[in-house]
């Protein structure tokens, strides 16, 4: 059971992110700043408040491999998304007509992310749609893993949520972020950003499913 400030601070993201509001959040990789994904002036606002390149896409946060299925056409066995999720991955998918057309609407596809935490997910479940999830740093700047290391950008947020240092704060590799997959093209798979859990993704996907690698 979880303690009832947990619920609390579930509660007050939830209701910021509903009332359009930019949240900082802690996932099992760095820290994140997260909207809802089908709230077109917030998902603006994420781009305004990162200084980031309009054409870079944003990736969608669910609590559950369930909902998946919702804003993506999956075209791998349900068993290669459990065994990769929740974890630091994040799967790109062709996405589906029920995800927001301001979302990235320059590509056909979507980078999904369950994070391996459970504030996290709390939250993602309770909110109605996806959310939108990017790292709470200006872009081209550093990843971060305290929540004071982004307070230059408290001031344009709804709500902080300090999860504590996440990782080792001394080691670069904690800073890579979730590997970014695609696996769009059945059969192959293409790494789009190493990340952190680059070996570990890789064998799963060319041991146990037999997938190859895409040529780039």
């Amino acid at each position: 059971p979880r303690p009832a400030e947990w619920s609390e601070a579930v509660a007050a993201a939830a209701g910021a992110l509903q009332a359009g509001g930019l949240v900082a959040v802690p996932t099992d990789t760095v820290y994140g700043v997260a909207c809802l994904a089908q709230d077109s002036a917030a998902v603006r606002g994420i781009y305004s408040l990162k200084g980031r390149n309009g054409a870079k896409p944003l990736a969608i946060c669910l609590g559950d491999v369930e909902r998946l299925y919702r804003y993506c056409h999956v075209n791998v066995p349900e068993e290669l998304l459990r065994d990769l999720l929740p974890g630091p991955v994040t799967l790109v998918l062709e996405r589906s007509e029920e995800l927001n057309k301001d979302l990235n609407p320059f590509t056909s596809l979507v980078g999904v992310r369950i994070p391996d935490h459970p504030f996290m997910r709390d939250l993602a479940r309770a909110c109605p749609g996806p959310l939108a999830l990017t790292s709470a740093n200006i872009s081209s700047q550093g990843s971060t893993l305290t929540v004071l290391e982004f307070q230059d950008l408290w001031p344009q947020l709804s709500l902080v949520v300090d999860g504590g240092p996440i990782g080792d704060i001394q080691s670069p590799e904690c800073r890579l972020g979730s590997t970014v997959v695609d696996l769009s093209v059945s059969g192959k798979f293409s790494i789009i950003r190493p990340g952190c859990a680059l070996a570990a993704t890789v064998e799963i996907l060319k041991k146990k499913y037999g997938l190859e690698p895409e040529s780039s």
